[in-house]
This record gives C-alpha cells, structure tokens and sequence, in this order.
C-alpha cells in the first residue's frame, strides 16, 4: 500500500470514528500529517509505512508540540523493518505512541483501548497489582506459592502487587490462574513520554534566525509567550499571558504561492486544534486565506499590546 493510500484510509478512519480531521500537511517541513479532534481529545498524527523512518527529532517536535497544543502525538504505521506490527500491541518510538492501523481501528472506533505495549525485551502488560493481591489472598496462597507458579522469585511477584508490568507470558500464566481481569488497559492518550528541559530543540533548516527574531520579539511584547517549532507548518505556537488557553499558531515568510499554501494548512489546523491562526508578511493585498489572518510587519511592529492584535485579528477573520 502507498504511504498515500494509508493516509487516505487512516484519515477516512478517524471521520467514521466522529473525528473532524484538517487538511493534510502537504508542505515542508512537518513533523505530523494531520490533526483530529473529537470532544477534547486532540491528537496530532504521522502516518508512516515503515515507522524505522521516524526519528529522534521529529518526535520530540511532536511531544513538544503535544504539550503546547494540549494534544496527543500519535504514529499509526505498517512495519518496522521487515515486520508487521502486532495487533492490539502499543508501541512506543522516540517518545510517541506507535499503533497499527488494525489497533487504531479497534481503539478509535471500537473503544478498545490496547493491552499489551512493546518495550526493550518483549511484550508486556500493566497488572492491577491490589486486584492480583486479593485474588492471591483470597486463594490462602502465599508469595512464594504464586511464585512457585507462575516460575519467578517471590521478590518479583511481591513487584508484580506493587505495581510492576509482567511480560505477556506471566500475564497468560495469571490469567489461567485467576482469569483475565488482572491486566489494566493502555491509555493512549497518555502513552507519550513528557519533554524534558534536556531535550533542547534544533534550529530549523528553513528559517531566517533574523526574521525568526524578529517577530518573536513583537509577540513578546505585545504579551505572549512564545513557543518557536522546527518541523511544523507553522513557525510559532503563542499563548496569550492574559490567558493560557487562548493560543494562536503564526507563520511569516514573503507572500508568495507557498505562504498561500501554508496559510490554508494553518487555517484547517487552527480549526481542528481551536487555535487562532496568523501569517505575518512583508506587504499583501489580502487580508486573510481561508480564515487565517493576513498582518503585515509593519501593522505588527506598531501594536501596543495583545488586545490591539486581537482586534487586528477579528477585523480580518
């Protein structure tokens, strides 16, 4: 199948499962291919053949993303290597949760979360370490007798009940012992790691530090703080001091036919995220492209505060 096909098909997916899904991001660089909202739950999406593809720093742009956008980072792929990816099993790459298509099916239109994750060693599954304390007790049976059992020391049984994951044969060896309501499923939506204040982010390949500066220097004057991205359609995630969860994405370039085409990417976004979306250019006849708004620098580098751009924003959109 082409990564174009699985795209189309995953997309189709995530609309049959109540999702409203933006444009894709058809335009470099970009680090997801599309964002999906159903109620609160927002998730911003690549959608990958062989997922050995995705790398180190594209998914911490993801994570970081995530966190500013209050979204799930999420890959749906085929293969890694040269090796389908199990069904109904989680994986985790750089950070980001990583499903099949088939487990993406169960888990967005089904409601079934997964139970098994994969990690350096096996497969695994989280156990419900009082419900396995009270099965094991209530049985009369000690530590080490359930250890006898399932195969392991009495130290690691003692983990198993205060939390610890067991691997998906010691989850089969439990299940025949007290049935199948030991394990907790996953919650994917939870499943990315969080960025540390190690994770230092590149600097974009595409971008003039100059003219990067620039305009992060009238948002932060004008009272935002200001989130630069590396590999997004758009430069800038911004949140209003006056109020956290007022966000805006912006982008600045020359106007030409690529900022038009990136304007109407950030716009599908912005609708998708709840975002306001905001393309600052040199000079431009237009006034706003498919409801992302259009401000030249100049306009910019005269306003006074955040109220003056709101009103900015609301005359052109």
């Amino acid at each position: 199948m082409s990564r174009s096909a699985l795209v189309g098909n995953v997309t189709a997916m995530l609309e049959d499962a109540g999702f409203t899904v933006s444009d894709r991001c058809a335009i470099r660089p970009k680090s997801f291919d599309v964002a999906a909202r159903r109620g609160r739950d927002l998730i911003l999406l690549k959608i990958l053949g062989n997922i050995d593809a995705f790398d180190g720093p594209t998914g911490l742009e993801m994570r970081r993303l995530g966190e500013y956008l209050q979204a799930t980072p999420l890959v749906v792929g085929l293969r890694t290597r040269d090796k389908e990816l199990e069904p109904g099993v989680m994986y985790l790459r750089h950070g980001v949760p990583v499903l099949s298509p088939d487990t993406a099916y169960n888990l967005f239109i089904e409601g079934i979360q997964p139970l098994i994750y994969a990690a350096p060693g096996g497969l695994y599954v989280n156990i419900d370490g009082d419900v396995l304390a009270d099965k094991r007790e209530s049985r009369g049976w000690s530590l080490g007798r359930l250890a006898n059992e399932l195969g392991v020391s009495r130290r690691t049984v003692s983990k198993y009940e205060d939390g610890m994951d067991a691997s998906i044969d010691v989850a089969m060896k439990l299940e025949e012992l007290f049935g199948n309501e030991l394990t907790s499923p996953l919650s994917v939506f939870d499943g990315a790691d969080e960025v540390q204040d190690v994770d230092e982010p590149g600097e974009p390949d595409d971008l003039d530090e100059s003219e990067s500066d620039e305009m992060i220097d009238v948002l932060t004057r004008v009272g935002f703080i200001v989130h630069p991205t590396i590999r997004a359609p758009f430069k800038t995630v911004s949140e209003d001091e006056r109020d956290h969860d007022r966000m805006m994405i912006t982008g600045h370039s020359a106007f030409n036919k690529t900022a038009e085409k990136r304007a109407r990417i950030m716009a599908s976004i912005g609708r998708v995220a709840k975002t306001r979306s905001v393309y600052f250019v040199d000079s431009a006849k237009r006034e706003t492209i498919d409801g992302t708004a259009i401000i030249e620098r100049e306009e910019a580098e005269n306003l006074e505060d955040a109220e003056e751009l709101d009103d900015l924003i609301k005359g052109r959109v």
